[in-house]
């Protein structure tokens, strides 16, 4: 005969309380088990190690007055070096008269950047029209001249984080599409583009940028008929372009190689041309798939900028080397490294964020 249960309701226990919130999360990753208390530990003494040498220099010893005498009496960083140079690593040698112009410019990007992040305005068709008239209205901003009435500046005025981020900018632009096309020659079946692919993306990888910047630079205005000349940041660019788009044009290779053999079949079955199945269904997906190397690229047209030195553009890193030779803040350079490296730092993890946020929004054939 069965025994009668008592109807009773027995109350939930709660989990320990090692288990659970912040002291639960530590004893699972960071104390248990017995080695991973020691990894902490020692972790913990190499990052101080290594942090508080430059906390003591960077903030507990540092000055902000923009006295260099007064800089000299703390033992710390002067920022008082950074604050004064300020406009000079922005826009390097641009007439101060005028610096209000790249201003305005930056704010004209930084406005439509804040409108694209908003989803009801980055699906507008006049977003994208003023973000196609954007370079056009920058230019004759920086530049003036024509129908601007501004003064001309000539780009061997423009330097500092100015003249950085638009070679990056412009390099990327142009790259893009070449590398494509690139990739897309390299692929393919036809006999002359093929060949003329594969030679121009073998050549250019087996060249340093800096040897094409040289050539782009001293070259290349050989072969331009007499009396014309080409800007020295326009010949920057086309190097660096040219380098930047056979390193592209590899890696969307490898994500038109990664797309199965079933999306190009089912892409014929629906009687798609060449042209629209590579722009519909097979150049959506391969992209995605090559997002995290092309945006590697990407952040080395960024850094890889600052080569540009070589061929007499003052790009952020000359213009460091620049303001630390004024007598005024002579040998400053420690200051001067850490500035530039936290704007490169910025640039890219904002690139490399971007990507991660295409990643998750461009759809793949396998979800």
């Amino acid at each position: 005969m069965a025994q009668d249960i008592p109807d009773k309701n027995i109350p939930d226990r709660q989990p320990p309380v090692s288990q659970v919130g912040v002291i639960g999360w530590m004893c699972k990753n960071l104390l248990c088990p017995w080695y991973n208390a020691v990894l902490t530990l020692v972790s913990c003494w190499a990052i101080w190690a290594a942090v508080a040498p430059f906390w003591e220099w960077a903030v507990t010893n540092a000055s902000i007055t923009l006295d260099p005498a007064a800089a000299k009496e703390h033992t710390g960083a002067a920022w008082g070096f950074i604050r004064d140079m300020w406009p000079v690593f922005m826009t390097g040698v641009y007439p101060a008269e005028e610096r209000w112009r790249p201003l305005i410019a930056l704010c004209i990007v930084v406005i439509l950047v804040s409108l694209s992040l908003v989803s009801s305005f980055r699906r507008s068709k006049w977003i994208r029209v003023l973000w196609f008239a954007s370079p056009i209205v920058v230019f004759a901003l920086v530049y003036g001249g024509g129908i601007t009435g501004l003064p001309v500046v000539g780009t061997h005025y423009w330097g500092g984080l100015m003249l950085t981020i638009m070679l990056s900018i412009i390099a990327m632009l142009a790259a893009f599409p070449i590398s494509v096309l690139l990739a897309l020659g390299r692929t393919s079946d036809m006999p002359i583009a093929k060949p003329f692919c594969v030679a121009y993306i073998e050549l250019i990888r087996g060249v340093p940028l800096i040897t094409l910047l040289f050539m782009a630079s001293v070259v290349l205005p050989l072969f331009l008929p007499s009396g014309m000349e080409l800007d020295k940041v326009l010949r920057a660019i086309v190097g660096i372009t040219m380098f930047f788009s056979a390193y592209l044009a590899e890696n969307i290779r490898g994500g038109l190689q990664g797309i199965s053999k079933g999306q190009y079949e089912a892409a014929d079955a629906l009687g798609m041309g060449y042209w629209k199945k590579t722009l519909v269904v097979i150049l959506p997906q391969a992209l995605r798939i090559v997002i995290p190397p092309m945006v590697n690229n990407f952040i080395g047209i960024l850094k890889d900028t600052s080569l540009v030195g070589i061929v007499g553009l003052v790009d952020l890193l000359q213009i460091a080397f620049a303001t630390t030779s004024n007598p005024k803040w002579f040998g400053r350079l420690e200051e001067a490294y850490v500035f530039i490296a936290f704007w490169y730092w910025i640039l890219c993890y904002a690139l490399s964020s971007y990507s991660q946020y295409l990643e998750r929004k461009m759809p793949s054939a396998s979800k």
